[in-house]
């Protein structure tokens, strides 16, 4: 059964370290990665059920789903029922796999630069049975698409001025009267991204 307070078995694995990761220069948000691509499953608990996924190195928090996204699912109210979906930057894909788990008729866009990543949200989406989630690169979704609900850990670490463009481009794609909700952590910047879209928003 789950840890109710953390949402992970009690006995996941604790984060490792990325040396592999760190030795070839690889980021998480790194198109094609060069550390070693060897999949493993773990167990993790979303959309309110106990699911096995597949993970590899190379891509972010690959050992578990990490506190950031563990706190935007614990909070962000139940996602729209129908309509086009979006987790921006979807890692292995713990977002974008409960979006499609919660919302069955929506189509889910799982985004990433990282190739391997994407490959892992298809191959889970895949092993759950989800026929309603698209995984793509930032330019593979058409331009007319609007979406009622963003969802995203942003890659924090790709930089300031490369944060504010992506987050720009992709958040004025909401359709009227939909919302957007993004964990950033407060020591990583979450006041003063917060300060910045309010300003670029106005």
């Amino acid at each position: 059964m789950p840890d109710a307070a953390s949402g992970e078995r009690p006995d996941a694995p604790a984060d490792h370290p990325k040396t592999a990761d760190e030795a070839t220069g690889d980021h998480y948000f790194t198109a094609r990665p060069a550390s070693p691509g060897e999949r493993r499953t773990i167990i993790v608990w979303l959309a309110e059920r106990e699911l096995t996924v597949e993970t590899a190195g190379g891509v972010f928090s690959s050992y578990r789903v990490d506190h950031g996204t563990r706190a935007l699912l614990g909070v962000a109210p139940p996602p729209p029922a129908s309509g086009d979906l979006l987790d921006l930057g979807c890692g292995w894909g713990p977002i974008a796999l409960s979006l499609a788990l919660a919302s069955p008729v929506a189509t889910v866009w799982a985004v990433d630069v990282n190739e391997r990543a994407l490959d892992l949200v298809r191959r889970n989406a895949e092993r759950l049975g989800l026929g309603n989630l698209r995984t793509v690169t930032p330019d593979q979704v058409p331009d007319d698409v609007s979406f009622a609900a963003v969802w995203s850990n942003p890659p924090i670490r790709v930089g300031k001025e490369a944060l504010h463009a992506m987050l720009g481009s992709w958040l004025r794609r909401l359709a009227p009267g939909a919302s957007a909700h993004l964990v950033v952590q407060r020591n990583l910047g979450a006041d003063s991204l917060q300060h910045w879209w309010c300003g670029a928003s106005a």
